[in-house]
């Protein structure tokens, strides 16, 4: 457990929310996309023996440990037409899950590695995900712009805040949706990442969800859903 400060004037907002309880993301898949995602963890378990895309003791539980994971993203939708890029993809966890979960989203999985590149390449064909684009670069040069960053174990947020930045373009989206910023799944204290974050920029909200509430599994105790965005009064401030 790490500790919310609460924010002095001009200091960064950080908010720790309480999502409700028993909120299933399998449920609001429909069967088509439920076999896609048991396809992809069959196409995981196929190449990830080679490719090393996740770590080969927690294949057994792939469905809890990796998928059930990035699908925490899913608690709010991203709006049709929207881009989203995934920082340091690996296997393509959260940004196959992400594809299969909202067609209608453009989805951009970012690595360094030439051989995870070209595995989570063969799954998107394989798997038909005509709205996911693989890229083989660096973060910080990816040519590309998005609407939303993804994360999921790859770098600190304040790392993970100057990538989106440096791509993001604005979105109006409804009420019911992500805002547009960073979203990014972490664990443990979180202290000193959102210390760091708040140096580069002061005129953030980030918000924390507790993923063993959200997810109703203790397996992700001291693990959190993370979205940083610019206050809405300081958009147009230069980082």
């Amino acid at each position: 457990m790490f500790h919310v400060k609460h924010p002095a004037r001009g200091s960064m907002r950080v908010s720790r929310e309480t999502p409700p309880a028993g909120w299933d993301p399998w449920a609001q898949l429909d069967p088509a996309q439920r076999e896609q995602l048991e396809h992809y963890a069959r196409l995981l378990q196929e190449l990830g023996r080679h490719h090393n895309l996740v770590s080969r003791e927690t294949l057994p539980e792939l469905h809890r440990r990796h998928l059930l994971h990035c699908l925490a993203l899913t608690w709010r939708p991203f709006p049709p037409g929207s881009v989203v890029v995934d920082w340091g993809t690996g296997g393509g966890l959260p940004a196959v899950p992400l594809a299969i979960a909202f067609p209608e989203v453009t989805v951009h999985a970012v690595d360094a590695a030439q051989k995870k590149v070209l595995a989570v390449r063969t799954m998107a064909r394989r798997l038909g995900l005509t709205n996911l684009h693989v890229h083989r670069a660096r973060a910080e040069s990816w040519e590309g712009a998005a609407h939303y960053s993804v994360s999921r174990a790859t770098a600190p947020l304040a790392t993970l805040w100057q990538w989106h930045h440096r791509v993001a373009r604005p979105l109006a989206a409804s009420p019911d949706a992500w805002p547009p910023g960073l979203l990014a799944l972490k664990g443990g204290d979180l202290t000193d990442e959102l210390a760091a974050l708040e140096r580069l920029d002061p005129h953030l909200h980030v918000r924390l969800w507790p993923l063993d509430r959200l997810l109703g599994d203790p397996l992700f105790a001291e693990k959190y859903l993370v979205h940083v965005a610019p206050e809405p009064e300081a958009d147009a401030s230069v980082r």
